[in-house]
This record gives structure tokens, C-alpha cells and sequence, in this order.
């Protein structure tokens, strides 16, 4: 099971797609330790987000959008991993580790966490993002002893950037589109309640029902419905 000592563990990824997707496969790879199969992630994403970071590294905020607070980017790609956080009302707490997108340090000594988006920006990216940032957040202000510490974190959001044409540089061709900002406020409140939901279905005795449009379940299912009628015989041709 995916617990150390009297603690929860959760990746801040986990609380995005997954959890929105199928409560049944979340508690499946969290509390049984059965994540689902890992599918392809095309290549070209890997390598615009290397260079997105590439790019912006070292720079003042002001380059990247006049809604962030003055400052620069200080770093990407950083594991971070919090203490015990208690949500109320459960007595497992909750472990929080993963890595981050990029930092930005304030001149004001505060930090800025965010993420970099090769897309279109969307309403719904601030409730689904939000999470993970919150808890990106959560875990950088209240580290484990010789973990990263980033305290306090002021602005968190998202840079979105979505390719809209096609420009030639000399031999060589580039994509360009405008930046975006999106803002994530900060709802320690707001993200406590969503946490105990998350616990919740975790401290259930067993998993709970699939989401109806989960293909994954559907999957396992069908499959072992199929292995369950198969004869002897049939097994023995295979």
C-alpha cells in the first residue's frame, strides 16, 4: 500500500486527471498499489517543455507576463517533499513529494510556483491545476527535514502558450504564439476540503465504483469476465 508509517503518500499529479477520471482507479494505485498501465506520451511535449524552460530560465518576470510579481526565474525541475500535513477530521496524515515545474523567487523574498502549458488556456485549468500547485505549494512551505524549502509561496499559476503560426528563421523554421498567464489563487481553505474528499475515498475498506465511462475498468472487467467463462479446454489451446 502506498502509506509510510501512519502517513498517506501522494504524488501532487495524482490529485489532477486521476482523481477526476475514475475514483476507483485513484484509490487502486494510491491505497492497493495498482496504477494503471503507463500509456505513450508523444515525445514532442518532452522536448517543447526542456525548451520552454530553456528559454525563460534566469529571466525577469517581466518577460514572461505583467501579472506576475517582480522578480526572476530561479530554477526548474525541482523534487520537493513536505512533513506530515493533518487534515482534520483523519488521523493518517498525508505525505506529499513530486517535482515541480519552475520556481520563481520575488524580490520581496517570497516565491512564485508555475506551471508551463503548451496549449490554449481554459477555465477549467484553474480548478484542475490549481490542485496540483496548491499542493506543490503546501509541500515547499512545510518540508521534510533536508528537503527543498520555499516559504512563503506569494503567486502561483499557469504560463500558457499555444502555437499559432509559423515563422522562418534563416534556414530554420519556429512556431510562435503569445503567452498567457493564469492565475491561481491562493485557497489553503478551498484546498483543505478538497483533501479530506481525497482522504475520504482512500480510507475506504475497499474501492469504490468505477466512473461509468472509465475504459480502463470496462477493460478489466470485459477481460475477466472473458477469462472467467473460458473452459479448461480452451485455456489449454491457448
Amino acid at each position: 500500500m502506498k502509506f509510510v508509517g501512519n502517513a498517506w503518500k501522494l504524488s501532487p499529479s495524482d490529485l489532477t486527471f486521476l482523481f477526476d477520471e475514475c475514483p476507483r482507479c485513484f484509490w487502486l494505485k494510491v491505497a492497493g498499489n495498482l496504477p494503471r498501465p503507463r500509456t505513450p506520451f508523444p515525445k514532442v511535449f518532452t522536448l517543447l517543455d526542456v525548451q520552454t524552460k530553456r528559454f525563460f530560465e534566469g529571466k525577469r518576470t517581466e518577460e514572461l507576463a505583467d501579472e506576475l510579481r517582480a522578480g526572476r526565474v530561479a530554477f526548474g525541475d525541482r523534487w520537493i517533499r513536505s512533513g506530515p500535513i493533518l487534515v482534520p477530521g483523519h488521523e493518517r496524515v498525508l505525505l506529499l513529494a513530486g517535482r515541480f515545474d519552475t520556481a520563481i523567487a520575488f524580490d520581496d523574498d517570497t516565491f512564485g510556483i508555475i506551471d508551463f502549458k503548451t496549449t490554449k488556456p481554459a477555465d477549467h485549468h484553474v480548478e484542475l491545476y490549481g490542485r496540483q500547485l496548491h499542493a506543490y505549494a503546501l509541500a515547499a512551505e512545510n518540508p521534510a527535514p533536508g528537503n527543498l524549502c520555499l516559504r512563503p509561496v506569494s503567486q502561483m499559476g499557469l504560463l500558457c502558450m499555444e502555437p499559432t503560426t509559423m515563422m522562418a528563421l534563416g534556414e530554420d523554421v519556429a512556431y510562435r504564439g503569445t503567452p498567457h498567464w493564469v492565475e491561481i489563487e491562493r485557497d489553503d481553505v478551498g484546498f483543505l476540503a478538497f483533501l479530506t474528499r481525497v482522504l475520504d475515498i482512500l480510507e475506504l475498506p475497499g474501492p469504490p465504483e468505477a466512473a461509468p465511462d472509465c475504459s480502463f475498468c470496462r477493460y478489466i472487467l470485459e477481460n475477466l469476465l472473458i477469462l472467467m467463462v473460458r473452459t479448461p479446454g480452451e485455456e489449454a489451446q491457448r
